[in-house]
């Protein structure tokens, strides 16, 4: 059955424009933006075939074009669109660190860092360079590894905050696995970076550590160094 023959409160639209987009699954945000489906089977029918298929909605960050058009239904056009939607969401969201005080919205700064990295496959190191007020300046992907591993240079952390001219600087990566809790190798190069970036009065704010749902922060968790 089309959503347009729906009850008016069960429809999605609807119920944002009422209730607000946090009363709607995922599926139905989905299912709003591709507005139709297919014959015999709703928007809603169709969006949470995507989100099974590619495992949830977050996982679609990382469909490819092959895969997207691959369900019947969606071609290329589609697929701009959602790309779009995707990276005006990570615009905004990046705009509003630039304007927003790390320490007061840890929150927002774990959302940015699991939209960067936190569902990739293999192991990526983030560096997010910080102003005084700690407030974000810059941000890049520094390396990328294996599912369980990648190599992090001090020196390569060092040459980006000095470039950013940032006297703080936060550390970030992946572990694929799912599971967040550091590893010794994770705490020896913790303590390396501080090092590191202490000798150039740099300081290290933090090291987080996510996954798609998931996050460890050495900071909030009291670890040494910080």
């Amino acid at each position: 059955m089309s959503m347009q023959n729906w009850p008016e409160q069960d429809r999605p639209r609807e119920r944002l424009i009422r209730q607000g987009p946090q009363s709607l699954s995922d599926s139905e945000l989905l299912a709003i933006f591709l507005r139709t489906g297919l014959p015999g089977k709703s928007a809603v029918d169709l969006a949470r075939e995507i989100i099974h298929q590619f495992g949830s909605l977050q996982q679609l960050n990382q469909v490819t074009l092959a895969q997207w058009c691959s369900i019947p239904g969606l071609g290329e056009a589609k697929y701009a669109q959602f790309k779009a939607c995707l990276e005006m969401a990570s615009r905004c969201l990046n705009h509003q660190l630039q304007e927003t005080n790390f320490l007061s919205r840890p929150d927002l700064l774990e959302s940015f860092v699991r939209a960067q990295i936190g569902i990739s496959p293999v192991e990526k190191f983030l560096l997010i360079a910080l102003d005084s007020q700690l407030k974000v300046i810059s941000h890049q992907i520094t390396s990328e590894g294996t599912v369980n591993k990648t190599a992090v240079f001090p020196r390569e952390v060092i040459r980006f905050a000095i470039e950013n001219n940032a006297p703080r600087l936060m550390v970030a990566h992946n572990h694929p696995s799912g599971q967040c809790q550091p590893s010794q190798a994770d705490d020896r190069l913790t303590q390396t970076l501080y090092d590191a970036l202490t000798l150039m009065d740099i300081e290290l704010v933090d090291h987080l550590i996510v996954s798609g749902s998931q996050s460890y922060s050495y900071r909030t968790q009291g670890r040494r160094p910080f």
